[in-house]
């Protein structure tokens, strides 16, 4: 199963999704953060960072895991997707427009965009249209009923369906560099399963792929 699961998505899916045919390997965001924000567990977290301190390192500079992410993501320690509030196609264009389309003219006019605040980490605002994920692709992953951690906030958030969850925002202990918004219920407007199987993330997929490969025929 790492094979089919992972190995194979790695080789096969990633050289088209992130064109290796063009370009060197691209910086992955870990699925951990990536489905944090994505179904909004986030907005439930219960254990704050005073928890996984050092006893003799001082005091935390945050007190919510997400404003690690937040940092994280700034400082280019953490990839984070969608990275900006906007498309990072338009960096291009707008350089363009503004009589410089060199690439250092392009990275120059991304930097001042960011360092004026103009343009802003998605992550800094999760619940934004503009900022949360609309379609997903499962490639050979129960990622619904088996692998999700967390289910009933996927089945909520990602695909507003009937999910049983019964925690509530933890509005006592609310990240210092994210905003916080109303809930937002099923975010994905497609996803696609890719599998041998008839397990529940087919079931609710709006387009399920036969991806029978080696011993599955």
């Amino acid at each position: 199963y790492v094979g089919q699961e992972k190995c194979r998505p790695i080789e096969g899916w990633s050289t088209i999704a992130f064109a290796k045919d063009w370009q060197n390997g691209a910086r992955l965001q870990n699925a951990t953060s990536f489905f944090y924000f994505a179904s909004d567990q986030w907005r439930y977290e219960e254990s704050g960072t005073d928890s996984l301190k050092s006893p003799i390192g001082g005091d935390v500079a945050y007190k919510h895991p997400a404003d690690y992410n937040v940092l994280a993501a700034r400082l280019g320690w953490l990839p984070s997707f969608p990275q900006f509030n906007k498309n990072s196609l338009l960096f291009a264009e707008e350089a363009a427009k503004a009589g410089d389309a060199t690439n250092e003219g392009i990275i120059k006019h991304a930097v001042d965009e960011v360092a004026s605040k103009k343009t802003k980490f998605a992550v800094e605002d999760p619940g934004a249209p503009e900022n949360f994920p609309r379609s997903l692709f499962v490639w050979r992953s129960n990622l619904i009923s088996s692998s999700a951690k967390g289910q009933e906030y996927f089945m909520k958030h990602l695909l507003g369906a009937s999910s049983g969850l019964l925690a509530s925002p933890n509005e006592e202990q609310k990240p210092e560099e994210i905003v916080w918004r109303d809930d937002v219920e099923g975010k994905l407007d497609l996803l696609v399963a890719m599998d041998f199987r008839m397990t529940a993330t087919p079931l609710y997929a709006d387009i399920v792929l036969p991806a029978a490969t080696w011993y599955n025929h």
